[in-house]
């Protein structure tokens, strides 16, 4: 019988072996890069995410959409006030004689800003203490579940409002305050039962029973496992914090001139709106649209993070 294998018995390089260029099995495929190969698919996760780069664009850079426009948006003319849409004033003119067009370009910084600082604080906060209450569970647990009811029992607007008005200042970073305060409690009890149900696992119990450190299972193991939750609710969050930015700028308390925000533009136009209807249908279509796009890739990240809604 010869010694010598036929061409197809023999190892090629891309076989098993200790051949240089051996192929390798492939790597196992985690939470995170199923999520993103099959977010990458899905329609609704694409369109929401090119028109929040659109609004982001707009938000980092708003000379870009105004470099054709002959109007500063802090430059107004009583005498070309509530004028319709033209050549010259894409949207129309304020009732103060403002282009409509640079003031709603310049008003997406505000109203984005808000959202995502409202969302990165409610994220960290709420997150963080939903953590430790869920882990260490006893007194901290029922303290912080306490404390948290309180905060529910407090209507969001009347809290706004209180909140606010103990500032008597309007600008980003107390509405941003007025904001978070009231909505980490959401964010804690999400986290809080996500880590619950992950101490339990039984990658957990392994890693007690192998000696791991109460902070090392806090952070390598429960935390990434329970952080999916947060993920998906804080997108969702993010545009209904710009909207609650745009309601209480409408009812006089949140920014105030000489901001600019779409809540605050539409609070200005709404007592002319009949005669001028463009100021305030204009930044109401933006904020319309920014805030179901948020919502919309909201959803197509919690499709994708959950493997029983595939």
């Amino acid at each position: 019988m010869s010694d010598t294998l036929a061409p197809a018995e023999r190892p090629q390089n891309g076989g098993v072996g200790g051949h240089p260029g051996a192929s390798r099995p492939p790597k196992a495929a985690s939470l995170w890069s199923d999520a993103w190969y099959d977010l990458r698919r899905r329609p609704l996760f694409v369109g929401s995410a090119v028109l929040i780069g659109v609004l982001v664009a707009m938000a980092v850079f708003p000379s870009l959409f105004t470099s054709v426009n002959p109007f500063d948006a802090a430059t107004c003319d009583l005498a070309q006030a509530r004028q319709g849409m033209s050549a010259a004033h894409r949207f129309g003119t304020d009732n103060l004689g403002c282009d409509v067009y640079s003031r709603v370009v310049y008003g997406a910084r505000n109203s984005l800003v808000i959202g995502l600082s409202t969302t990165v604080v409610t994220a960290l906060l709420g997150g963080l203490l939903g953590l430790l209450a869920g882990f260490r569970g006893g007194a901290l647990d029922t303290l912080l579940s306490r404390i948290t009811e309180i905060f529910f029992a407090i209507p969001s607007i009347l809290g706004a409002l209180l909140i606010l008005a103990i500032f008597r200042t309007g600008n980003v970073w107390t509405v941003m305050l007025a904001l978070a305060v009231l909505a980490w409690p959401l964010t804690y009890r999400i986290m809080r039962a996500a880590v619950i149900t992950a101490k339990g696992q039984d990658y957990v119990l392994a890693a007690r029973a192998l000696g791991a450190s109460a902070p090392r299972i806090m952070f390598r193991h429960i935390l990434p496992n329970a952080v999916a939750s947060v993920i998906v609710v804080a997108t969702i969050n993010l545009g209904t914090f710009i909207a609650a930015e745009a309601g209480l700028s409408f009812l006089g308390v949140g920014l105030r001139s000489p901001d600019i925000s779409w809540g605050l533009m539409i609070s200005d136009a709404r007592e002319r709106f009949l005669e001028a209807p463009w100021p305030l249908l204009f930044p109401a279509l933006f904020l319309s649209l920014t805030v179901l796009a948020f919502i919309m890739l909201g959803d197509a990240v919690r499709d994708a993070l959950d493997p029983k809604l595939r």
